[in-house]
């Protein structure tokens, strides 16, 4: 067997709503976003920079509606305002099809991207 990482999950264009380098390290995700892109508490995920090249690896939690928080070490990378991506993967020797959300400023799913199917 052979395991490849794909993409599991993506929300995209996520703005920061705060970032406190005073807690242990983290993302805080909306609960429902992480719900409905199958994001667990604890998951692996990588948030990248939309609007400069910071790209970081933490883990998620959930949280009320609307937040997106960066963390610890996390919160010197990112500023509130900040446009990221946040992804996580899966190690598989399935093809996945990712769930892919766009949102808009106030981290609300505005577009469902996630694609029909992926070819394995």
């Amino acid at each position: 067997m052979r395991l490849s990482q794909i993409l599991k999950a993506k929300l995209h264009h996520a703005r920061v709503t705060y970032a406190n380098p005073e807690y242990v390290g983290s993302v805080e995700i909306d609960r429902r976003l992480m719900e409905r892109a199958g994001l667990t508490d604890g998951e692996l995920v990588h948030v990248w920079a939309v609007n400069h090249g910071a790209r970081i690896e933490t883990y998620c939690f959930g949280g009320p509606p609307g937040v997106i928080g960066l963390n610890g070490g996390a919160a010197h990378h990112f500023h509130v305002g900040d446009r990221v991506v946040i992804a996580a993967f899966a190690l598989t020797d399935e093809p996945i099809t990712p769930t892919m959300l766009l949102l808009d400023d106030d981290n609300r799913v505005v577009r469902d991207m996630t694609p029909f199917s992926v070819v394995g």
